[in-house]
């Protein structure tokens, strides 16, 4: 028991320790690039113009993954190995993509966070009372339209697991079942999965309008 509750201590203290070693490294490289004037709202910019390309990207792999699984499916006879490999590519870079996608909107949200936190500190600075107004109200519209940025963004996050799980099952059943009836089978699955990547990439569209409106927001301040 006692064991239990050392190793729980021990585990808490380590991960509030590379909570804190992480927070630092953040830190230290938006300093770094102020100095070398390349400000958080900069970055920012930035890093939403990689998440939409990210997800553009994404797109259209899912769309051709999608396309790539109907046509091994609807066509008869050639090797079955042969198929199975197609599909497995498909998926993979499917994977790669997605996992690309949740990496870009995980740096635009550390980088929203340090902006925010900085511009809400510095209102504090302001000697103006009618400047300080201003900036706030600034402030609140910004952050009303990252909220609307990053919602879109994380809607179009959370449908991508589902239809990469969707792939993967077609994908690992083949594997284990390489003969026509396992083609047969798949057939059936897969207007179910196309209505699941029409809705992801509806989404990802959606997120891609509110990026751009984003940026073209913050380019006219």
């Amino acid at each position: 028991m006692l064991k239990g509750i050392l190793r729980l201590q021990l585990n808490l203290r380590l991960m509030i320790s590379v909570s804190v070693i992480l927070m630092g490294c953040s830190s230290a490289y938006y300093g770094t690039m102020e100095k070398l004037g390349y400000h958080k709202r900069d970055i920012m910019v930035s890093r939403v113009e990689s998440a939409r390309d990210a997800q553009e990207e994404a797109k259209e792999q899912f769309k051709s993954a999608l396309e790539q699984f109907s046509s091994v499916l609807k066509v008869d006879g050639g090797e079955l190995e042969e198929k199975y490999a197609q599909l497995k590519a498909a998926y993979d870079k499917s994977a790669a993509r997605a996992e690309a996608v949740q990496e870009r909107i995980e740096e635009v949200e550390d980088v929203s966070e340090a902006l925010f936190d900085e511009w809400q500190t510095e209102l504090d600075q302001y000697t103006s009372d009618s400047l300080r107004r201003s900036s706030a109200r600034k402030l609140r519209q910004t952050k009303q339209q990252y909220a609307q940025l990053i919602g879109a963004m994380k809607r179009a996050e959370k449908k991508m697991a589902p239809v990469l799980r969707a792939f993967n099952d077609q994908v690992l059943f083949l594997k284990h079942n390489l003969n026509a009836r396992a083609i047969a089978s798949l057939q059936t699955e897969l207007a179910s999965v196309e209505a699941e990547v029409n809705s992801l990439i509806r989404d990802m569209e959606a997120s891609i309008k509110e990026a751009d409106v984003f940026i073209n927001a913050m380019a006219k301040e």
